[in-house]
């Protein structure tokens, strides 16, 4: 192997250490996390129905309007089967209530119970070592496979990926002026990932991929 080859894999191998972002480096965004976290998705549908009872069909449009699904992986579905879950466990109760010739639906309240599994996951989740995954990393880890024009086709989709990324992330930023506060600043969170994404693929197709 020549020198620009060697080179070209010390590069490789210098970025890829730096893929897998830690909190100190960026602050958490679950919008990659892999495989859905249970713990988070009660401590979501807990905190949802703390702040105002309603029903699984309230909470499942909610995740949707307050694009939750981005920052924390859980799919909109999975919600009423948490709802089940959390009132099977005494977390949460229902309340058959219905509005003219509407269907009944079950309204939701928060049990004694889930106040202190609340706190409880508020303490542990906020204590826990943070890591972002990215799916992309696959295919950086094994640039090495492919022929450089397949190299520089798989960078450039990847950074295009996170360029729409950062354009829908400022899209919602502009439109999303209702939410409370630490909606807002979880938006600017992912504003600045959003940032720092792009600065890194820059440097990486620059460095990596010079001819």
């Amino acid at each position: 192997m020549n020198i620009r080859g060697w080179k070209k894999i010390v590069l490789y191998r210098y970025f890829l250490s730096f893929t897998t972002i830690k909190y100190s480096d960026i602050i958490y965004s679950s919008i990659f996390y892999g495989g859905e976290n249970m713990s988070a998705i009660d401590l979501t549908v807990l905190g949802m129905i703390k702040e105002k009872e309603q029903s699984a069909y309230d909470l499942q449009k909610n995740v949707e309007y307050r694009n939750i699904s981005k920052w924390i992986k859980v799919s909109t579905p999975s919600i009423y089967k948490k709802v089940v879950q959390l009132e099977e466990k005494g977390y949460i109760k229902g309340n058959v209530s219905k509005e003219g010739n509407m269907p009944e639906k079950s309204i939701y309240h928060i049990t004694e119970k889930g106040n202190k599994y609340f706190l409880e996951l508020m303490k542990k989740i906020s204590a826990q070592m943070v890591n972002i995954f990215l799916d992309f990393n696959a295919v950086i880890i094994n640039l090495e496979m492919v022929s450089p024009l397949e190299r520089k086709e798989l960078t450039e989709n990847i950074e295009y990926q996170i360029r729409q990324f950062q354009k829908a992330v400022l899209q919602l930023k502009e439109e999303r002026t209702d939410i409370p506060f630490t909606g807002k600043t979880i938006l600017k969170q992912q504003v600045f990932l959003s940032e720092a994404l792009n600065k890194w693929i820059e440097n990486f197709r620059e460095l990596y991929l010079e001819e």
